[in-house]
Formats: structure tokens, sequence, C-alpha cells
């Protein structure tokens, strides 16, 4: 299966629906442009793997490279997302491998994601892939 680099704004309208499913808080009008701005401007990439029609994203993964002081540089993944009827053909952990092939391409030494706590079939991925648990991850919202 072909992970393939999102670029144009045609790439990122082919993962909208993708996207949208996963992050329903976006607004269906301006997401392709936020998510194109997030690339231009953010460091942000974006790939896919296409349905098996090819007339649509059936998973994505967005992430970001960063250098932060406690680890150096890293891959940072936001998004993780497969569609339910695609799931279970090992799209997300194709998805995970070609952001580890990233990273040590770039010769970057960790990648770093945050899941929530009942996403147990994801963490399950994530730790046959063989990432660990490192640290709880807090925020806090300013009103």
């Amino acid at each position: 299966m072909e992970c393939k680099k999102a670029i144009t704004k045609a790439d990122i309208e082919f993962c909208k629906e993708a996207i949208l499913e996963f992050r329903s808080n976006l607004d269906r009008k301006k997401v392709v442009d936020q998510v194109f701005q997030m690339i231009a401007h953010e460091g942000f990439e974006l790939a896919f793997i296409p349905d098996a029609n090819n007339t649509k994203a059936a998973a994505f993964i967005g992430y970001r490279k960063l250098n932060m002081l406690r680890t150096g540089p890293i891959i940072y993944v936001d998004d993780l997302f497969t569609f339910t009827e695609s799931r279970g053909k090992g799209y997300a952990g194709a998805l995970l491998d070609y952001v580890n092939g990233q990273a040590i391409n770039e010769g970057i030494n960790s990648i770093h994601l945050d899941s929530g706590y009942a996403l147990h079939t994801a963490h399950r991925l994530y730790l046959n892939k063989g990432y660990y648990l490192a640290c709880n991850h807090f925020a806090k919202t300013t009103n």
C-alpha cells in the first residue's frame, strides 16, 4: 500500500472527509485552507492512503517536526485516523511506518504522540509498533 504526502489543496481536499470525520470541530468550508496554511507556514505534514476506489483518503496521519530542549529533534504526530470501513487493513500501521521512515531519513531519534485514555485498540497498535508510555500530558484552558 502506498502512503502519499499531501502537498496541494487538491491533495488536502482528497483527505477532507477523513479529516472532518476525525476532527468534527473543524469548519467544513475552511478546513482545506486551514490545513494548507499549516503545511505552508507551520511545518505540518499530511500523509494518506487512498481508499480502494481512489475516491478519498481511507486513512491519514498529520505530523510535524519539533526541536525541544527536553528531547532534541522529534516528530510529533498530531492526528492518525482510519475510516471504520477501512480498519483492520494495516493502514494506520503503514502510516506510522511512513513517519518512522521520515524520522530515520532525517536523523530524528524519536516520535511522540498523545492518545486518549479509552483508545485501547490504538494503544495496542502503538505498543506493537515499539512506542511506550513516556508521560502523562496535562492541558489547561485559558478562560
